[in-house]
């Protein structure tokens, strides 16, 4: 193969990461460019002595300067790309998770060997984001290629990310071709539907890596009083309520968002008449439950990422210390905790540390009965630990 026109070379005795086959390539391993590379055009990584380990998207305004494509003598093109395509659709096809669901991630970017792309099926549509600078250098063919690969009848884009900024990438959203999506699309999830804005909801329209643990949470609940916090369109509620739960309350900064969680309620069956809406900030409304008495015998904690760096850890930290303890303090005897963390650079070690603390701050016993992450189609490459990024444990208060 013809090795690209530029390469990144590194600083001797900075090839462990490569070595150990990681996707990320930061700029201070970096000795020197050859050439004038523009973003997100394939360079080859060299060792000191002009060794070639890999080939990657380069990224100039990014502290991941790299993202590796492949460690092999591959050209990166169209061949390349629907290669990987494949083989992240038919990883999905091996574990048979369209059995259970109409809506799911076809491909889960490093993990599935195709760094910052993300892509995500709702039923006949399929929204793409493009989070890097190669993703972003490849977008018209990689929309080609699904278009290749999976029915649809639109691909939608939602490349309106944080991660875009840091990329030296504008926001970008609309349809990549075929028809507009719906203003609210109908999924089924189990034995579940739920209505998905896939233009305008969080992420690509709804928390796909959830799938899981609302199942899990439903078969704790029964008979319980559930209060579910940051609660979005209610994913956790309605599984809550199928799981037979006596009530459940959903807290969520959004009108709109609640709005939905009812029309979810609604669309599965359920009595809404167990159903209750707070519209406001969770950490006020449980101070105010709290100062008031009010109790609960199940705690769903879901809250959006409290660390986007690794500057923001230690007040993510007391962000979650705070949260547990509150739901803590509202628990009732023989209650259950279901609390999560979606900030990657909070490792499950820490995590389990803050909630234990919380707890011991609160003067509860607990018992950790189930431990939850990102559901299987959201997998994790042994080689980038990064994508677990979702942890979660379900807790028992026993004293």
């Amino acid at each position: 193969m013809k090795n690209p026109a530029c390469a990144v070379v590194l600083k001797q005795g900075r090839e462990a990461s490569v070595a150990r086959r990681h996707p990320w390539l930061f700029s201070g391993a970096i000795q020197r460019v050859n050439g004038s590379p523009c973003m997100g055009e394939t360079v080859s990584v060299m060792a000191s002595d002009g060794n070639v380990l890999a080939f990657g998207a380069y990224s100039p305004h990014s502290q991941i300067r790299v993202r590796i494509w492949t460690f092999e003598m591959k050209e990166i093109g169209p061949a390349f790309l629907r290669s990987r395509l494949e083989c992240a659709i038919e990883a999905r096809n091996n574990i048979r998770v369209a059995s259970r669901t109409d809506s799911y991630r076809l491909v889960n970017a490093e993990s599935d060997g195709l760094p910052g792309l993300i892509v995500d099926k709702y039923g006949a549509f399929v929204v793409c984001q493009f989070l890097s600078a190669g993703a972003e250098y490849w977008r018209n063919e990689i929309a080609a290629q699904i278009n290749g690969l999976v029915w649809n009848r639109g691909i939608y884009e939602r490349s309106d990310t944080d991660s875009r900024t840091k990329e030296g990438l504008d926001s970008r959203v609309g349809v990549i071709s075929g028809e507009e999506p719906p203003e609210f699309l109908e999924t089924l999830e189990g034995e579940c539907r739920f209505l998905v804005d896939i233009r305008r909801g969080h992420k690509t329209g709804y928390y796909l890596d959830q799938r899981e643990n609302r199942l899990a949470v439903s078969r704790y609940v029964w008979g319980r009083e559930v209060l579910n916090c940051f609660s979005y369109t209610g994913g956790f509620g309605v599984w809550a309520l199928k799981g037979e739960a006596k009530t459940v309350t959903n807290i969520d900064t959004s009108k709109e968002a609640l709005e939905l969680a009812s029309r979810n309620v609604a669309l599965n069956h359920l009595d809404t008449a167990r159903l209750a809406n707070i519209e406001g900030d969770v950490f006020k409304v449980l101070r105010a439950y709290r100062d008031t008495g009010r109790g609960f015998d199940a705690i769903i904690l879901d809250p959006p990422k409290f660390a986007g760096t690794r500057a923001d850890i230690e007040k993510a930290a007391r962000g979650y210390k705070d949260i547990n303890l509150l739901a803590f303090k509202l628990l009732r005897q023989d209650g259950l905790l279901f609390t999560f963390s979606c900030s990657g650079l909070l490792k499950p070690e820490l995590f389990q540390k803050i909630v234990a603390d919380a707890a011991l701050d609160a003067g509860k016993n607990v018992q950790i009965i189930k431990r939850m992450g990102q559901a299987e189609d959201h997998p994790t490459a042994l080689n980038f630990p990064e994508g677990t990024y979702l942890k979660g444990l379900a807790c028992l208060v026993c004293g």
